[in-house]
């Protein structure tokens, strides 16, 4: 969008004189009278002529040149400015635990549905990064890779359930297949969210190495413990339906703690809905995408449309006096007025290219 200023905008207080010389050409126009007395008025036209009608162009072009010259020594400028932005997103894989533990009901409706929610509220807030979804039980596999569709991750989110796959958690193996899915990035951050609400039990890659390994291709981990403290209700099938008892909640917070610190991450520990969420908004500050801004400002001169009708304007005035108006009465006093007139016009122009 164009913006317009003035580089020599005091020139803006000699308009005061293109005012006075309408009030004072309007001022006389109204104090001219004059009185013929006939004894009738049949034969006489008294409709204006075209002169009479157009008598008043040769002042009012001598205000607009003077108008606009003024504009024009003021300088006018257009400025446009603009702003190119670059982003580098981050490649993060959030990798989620699905046992059957995570069905407790500490958190509502259950830990998983729970995680699930703040997940895919943390997806949508991530428009420039690249997000993936790994899930772990007794194994672990990939549900969606590394995308920039997050409307197709969140929908393939919305599928996950408990016992998608054998039972048990493999914390090592949701790892290291979260890892698998970052290592051949470029980004400039990579990141992973694990979370889990256990101990690992499964698996043929313990969970340390798998950090290890998350080190080297420099991945950082951030490692989520869900689930309160004590005991939580935990459903069991039973022949009279859905039983609820509680159950004591162990996770290897050491582990994860572990995981975190060899990362450069962070361990987080939720106990309840609220504090998950939390969780989620303190990544979400931590890991920020790289946005580069670039503005551009363009300056153009503006003067000379203005300088060119101002100089049309004098042209058309010196036509309409000299000429259209000019009568056989005409002293040589008045011609030698009005050249000496048109001078300092001339002169008011060439001083007006040469400021500008």
């Amino acid at each position: 969008m164009a913006n317009y200023t003035f580089v020599n905008s005091e020139f803006f207080f000699l308009l005061v004189l293109p005012l006075v010389l309408l009030v004072w050409y309007i001022l006389k126009h109204k104090s001219i009278s004059s009185a013929i007395l006939f004894s009738g008025t049949e034969g006489i036209d008294t409709r204006p002529t075209i002169k009479q009608q157009l008598r008043h162009l040769p002042t009012l072009f001598k205000i607009g040149a003077a108008t606009l010259m003024i504009i024009a020594l003021a300088r006018p400028q257009s400025s446009t400015n603009w702003e190119e932005s670059t982003t580098e997103g981050i490649d993060i894989v959030l990798t989620m635990d699905i046992s059957g533990s995570m069905l407790a009901q500490d958190l509502k409706p259950d830990r998983l549905e729970a995680s699930k929610n703040v997940a895919m509220d943390f997806i949508s807030r991530r428009k420039n990064d690249r997000v993936g979804l790994v899930i772990f039980a007794g194994e672990s596999f990939t549900q969606c890779p590394l995308t920039t569709d997050h409307n197709v991750l969140i929908n393939l989110f919305k599928d996950v359930k408990s016992g998608m796959v054998d039972d048990g958690t493999a914390i090592g193996m949701g790892l290291a297949t979260a890892v698998n899915r970052l290592k051949d990035s470029e980004s400039i951050s990579k990141v992973i969210i694990l979370l889990t609400d256990g101990v690992n039990n499964s698996g043929m890659v313990p969970p340390l190495t798998a950090a290890e390994i998350a080190q080297k291709f420099g991945i950082r981990v951030y490692t989520i413990g869900v689930g309160t403290e004590g005991f939580a209700p935990y459903p069991f099938q039973t022949p009279f339906g859905i039983q609820y008892q509680e159950v004591e909640v162990k996770i290897d917070e050491k582990t994860l703690q572990d995981i975190a610190t060899l990362t450069d991450g962070k361990y987080f520990r939720a106990t309840n809905n609220n504090s998950l969420k939390e969780i989620y908004k303190d990544i979400d500050a931590l890991e920020k995408s790289k946005i580069e801004v670039t503005e551009f400002h363009k300056r153009s001169e503006e003067f000379l449309p203005f300088a060119i009708m101002g100089f049309r304007f004098i042209i058309s005035w010196i036509y309409f006096t000299n000429y259209l108006f000019k009568t056989d009465s005409l002293n040589v006093k008045i011609r030698t007025y009005r050249i000496f007139e048109f001078s300092i016009w001339n002169s008011c122009f060439n001083t007006c290219y040469a400021t500008l």
